[in-house]
């Protein structure tokens, strides 16, 4: 049941608290493609499902039956996480543990440019690059309709080759090295 708003109020209500509600939004494939030029192949998808590996090809990947946050983690991964809090702080912070384990050797994670959270700035301290995109990407439902987010997004990069995922990803928008990730030097 959706809240009620008075529209005196509705203007202050942040526009990201409007959204639908629907966790089933998959990437569009120039992305995954973009992914797969810098990581090879894709061995591990934490947060999908049947329709969206359908694209993403990921050897391996977990469902929200098979819950990937109780799982472990391994291998060149891409993660689109549920944009709905808890789970996308939990799968973000579950990235940047995993990624700091010898399992995880590369990643692409796609989010909301949510820059002043905590797992946020967690990954930027850990990513080796990120991509601000030029505009917001306009996510498939599982029919393959566009959708219209209410947020832009950002995609960040784990990883040992930066100007790989520079090459892949400048197409989409304004890409940067974080100072502060070591781009995955262990």
């Amino acid at each position: 049941m959706k809240p009620i708003i008075n529209p005196e109020f509705r203007d202050s209500i942040p526009h990201v608290a409007r959204n639908s509600g629907n966790s089933e939004w998959y990437t569009p494939t120039a992305y995954i493609e973009a992914a797969r030029l810098v990581l090879g192949e894709i061995d591990l998808d934490p947060a999908s499902c049947a329709v969206a590996n359908q694209t993403v090809k990921a050897s391996t990947f977990f469902s929200k039956e098979k819950d990937g946050l109780a799982q472990q983690w391994w291998g060149r991964v891409w993660m689109n996480p549920p944009y709905s809090q808890p789970l996308c702080g939990q799968f973000c912070e579950k990235l940047t543990a995993e990624f700091e384990t010898p399992n995880v050797t590369g990643a692409i994670v796609l989010v909301n440019n949510a820059t002043e959270t905590v797992w946020f700035q967690a990954m930027a301290e850990l990513a080796g690059a990120v991509c601000f995109p030029k505009g917001r990407i306009r996510f498939l439902d599982p029919d393959g309709n566009r959708g219209a987010p209410l947020q832009g997004q950002a995609i960040l990069y784990f990883g040992y080759d930066v100007e790989r995922f520079d090459a892949a990803f400048k197409p989409f928008g304004f890409v940067t090295q974080l100072i502060g990730g070591d781009g995955g030097e262990r």
